[in-house]
């Protein structure tokens, strides 16, 4: 079978299809309430959900709130506020965005609608500190987790012990049903940990989120520590368990995730003469799980020559050694499974955030194909040290072999595809 690489891309587009909330919204929408229905959130995928909200949404019945998202991945909305702030560091615009938001939900009452819309991303553009600690100080322990190798949800574990926001809390401060619609970027789809879980009871504590920081020896501020340590002690209340009244009025509803980006790429594979091996939902180190994936597919070459697809999904991590290398779990991941099949002649493979964010840079991810590494010696690049440097995007970049889809608007984490022909 011949393989290019449009197949690989048209491949990811049909994963991003089926985690577009204007498809998923519609089917999970409450009725409308006898009062006002107050609609507040935040994450990548925040504008495309409140728009399709907006479209569903009856004209007669009062919609009004407030959500925010990632700068440029706003849409023109008319009923629903929106603002843009910052990604993956917390600024002042989510933080004062999430105070309106916890001001305009004091004000509801039983007879109206609390509409809450939650994707991957929202931790940190909903990040109001608690009191005592600073906007400054809670970027400085967001920065360290995300270089720490830490998986989301200890990050989030952490966050929601330092953040007004979340673990719970907007469930607890509504007087009114609250029903929110959640895109899943966590391996489980465990609505405590998306977005930190604002309306879902907290199974964790701050002896947990204690732990964490010391586990990965992050330095933290004093008053990070005075507020963790108060925490501890029970001086300041942990945040709402499961068993709370609060969430009696409460459903969670999780409307899209990674299973659902698979299986229509699976579907979109399989049409196509493929023998898929669908892994789900992987978690752990991006390099690592490049080197477990390349001996799948040199076990498949020991035994079919079929035309043969590996799929998985979830979210990877890296440990930074270069805080100023570019890259990203999934470059890395890529750079890392291409070395690790560089015998082989008929490997293909992309690897992308469906978010179109690989890390920092301005790219979703990258693909690989059969000549990259003859392509890289020609250009005097030198992948292993590239690799150890964090600077995976520098490689792929210099072989014009970048994925850049701008803003998706949608964010069920990673998606990687193998292709052997």
């Amino acid at each position: 079978m011949e393989i290019n690489k449009n197949m690989l891309l048209e491949a990811f587009q049909a994963a991003l299809a089926a985690a577009n909330p204007g498809n998923l919204i519609a089917a999970h929408l409450p009725s409308p309430p006898q009062g006002r229905t107050l609609v507040v959130g935040g994450g990548k995928a925040a504008a495309s959900m409140a728009k399709a909200v907006e479209t569903c949404w009856p004209v007669e019945s009062p919609l009004s709130g407030l959500v925010v998202t990632r700068f440029q991945h706003g849409l023109p909305l008319h009923r629903i506020e929106l603002l843009e702030a910052s990604h993956p560091l917390p600024d002042g615009r989510g933080a004062a965005a999430a105070s309106r938001m916890l001001d305009a939900i004091q004000g509801l009452t039983s007879d109206d609608l609390l509409l809450v819309l939650l994707s991957g991303g929202g931790s940190s553009l909903l990040a109001l500190p608690v009191e005592g600690v600073t906007l400054s100080e809670l970027r400085t322990i967001t920065k360290a987790l995300l270089s720490s190798g830490a998986n989301i949800q200890e990050i989030n574990t952490v966050r929601k012990h330092l953040t007004q926001f979340s673990g719970g809390r907007v469930a607890a401060l509504s007087k009114a049903p609250v029903h929110a619609l959640i895109l899943s970027d966590v391996v489980g789809d465990e609505p405590a940990y998306i977005a930190s879980g604002p309306c879902a009871p907290d199974p964790d504590t701050y002896v947990d989120a204690l732990d964490i920081l010391e586990r990965y020896r992050i330095e933290q501020p004093p008053a990070v520590q005075q507020h963790l340590q108060s925490g501890v002690s029970g001086n300041i209340p942990d945040t709402p368990k499961t068993g709370d009244p609060a969430f009696h009025k409460v459903t969670n509803l999780v409307i899209g995730g990674a299973k659902l980006t698979l299986y229509a790429a699976q579907k979109w594979l399989e049409q196509r003469s493929f023998s898929v091996l669908n892994l789900g939902e992987i978690e752990g180190n991006s390099r690592e799980v490049a080197r477990a994936h390349a001996e799948l597919v040199r076990k498949h070459l020991t035994t079919s020559q079929s035309p043969f697809a590996l799929l998985s999904g979830g979210e990877t991590t890296v440990n930074v050694q270069n805080p100023a290398g570019q890259g990203g779990r999934n470059s890395e991941y890529l750079l890392a499974l291409g070395l690790a099949l560089s015998e082989y002649s008929n490997v293909w493979a992309i690897a992308c955030d469906t978010d179109g964010v690989d890390g920092t840079q301005d790219n979703a991810g990258a693909i690989w194909v059969p000549d990259t590494l003859h392509r890289a010696k020609d250009s005097g690049l030198d992948p292993e040290a590239l690799l150890e440097a964090n600077e995976a995007y520098r490689f792929f970049e210099a072989l014009g072999d970048l994925v850049i889809t701008g803003p998706t608007r949608t964010n069920v984490n990673d998606f990687r595809l193998v292709l052997v022909s």
